[in-house]
């Protein structure tokens, strides 16, 4: 086994959206010199026990091309795309020789991040978001608020240690790495279920449409919805 103060984070390619995914482009540019669609964000984050690459599109289609060597997580993150209209791509490696934490947690932080920048000032968007999503016997509801601040309420017991060999408290560690890099206020709780995996698959749906609410444009609205004059 690799020591892990020896690990090198494999080198991995720009993750990036196909033309037909995202979109009108803007003025800006990708690093690869390819234009980038308006709300969007394309972050990278390299330490010694991981490597992530996230390209995102607020206003996408719902297209998700996900690989982090965790397939549940995978699984998850392109449910979460589905649900949430988000066009999203995720580039992972870690030091899964030792365990799965630093890379799901890493790529909530990347994630995190990458709605942080598509968002900009936060102008003009709806900021709050809730929604409920049933999976069979499993019922979660998730509330949201794009507010800058961050905090998590994390309300979801999960009796059984994995979904397979996914360990299920790490859905508490990214929930948190997420909600921090993001800045907002995170509200998860489960009303009833008994299948880890519904429980879970039914938190990150609910998470998807409460996203896409809360990331949406308000038309109503000319500047951020805050009375401060600022969401930052």
């Amino acid at each position: 086994m690799a020591n892990k103060s020896n690990f090198k984070a494999p080198r991995l390619k720009a993750p990036r959206l196909k033309a037909a995914a995202i979109g009108k482009p803007d003025a800006r540019a990708s690093a690869d010199g390819a234009p980038m669609p308006a709300r969007s964000a394309v972050v990278e984050r390299k330490t010694r026990e991981t490597e992530v690459k996230v390209a995102l599109n607020l206003d996408g289609g719902g297209r998700g091309a996900v690989e982090t060597g965790v397939p549940f997580l995978d699984h998850m993150l392109e449910s979460f795309a589905r649900h949430g209209f988000f066009d999203l791509v995720i580039q992972a490696r870690g030091d899964l020789h030792i365990d799965e934490h630093h890379t799901v947690e890493d790529v909530g932080i990347v994630l995190g991040r990458a709605f942080r920048q598509a968002l900009g000032d936060r102008s003009g968007i709806r900021r709050f978001g809730e929604a409920m999503v049933p999976l069979d016997e499993a019922l979660c509801s998730v509330v949201v608020d794009i507010s800058g601040r961050s905090y998590l309420a994390y309300n979801v017991p999960i009796a059984q240690e994995r979904v397979g060999t996914f360990q299920t408290e790490l859905v508490h560690d990214f929930m948190k790495a997420l909600s921090d890099e993001a800045g907002m206020n995170l509200h998860l709780n489960l009303v009833g279920g008994r299948n880890p995996h519904h429980v879970i698959e039914a938190a990150f749906k609910a998470l998807a449409r409460a996203m896409d609410q809360a990331t949406a444009r308000e038309p109503r609205s000319s500047g951020v919805l805050s009375t401060k004059g600022t969401l930052s």
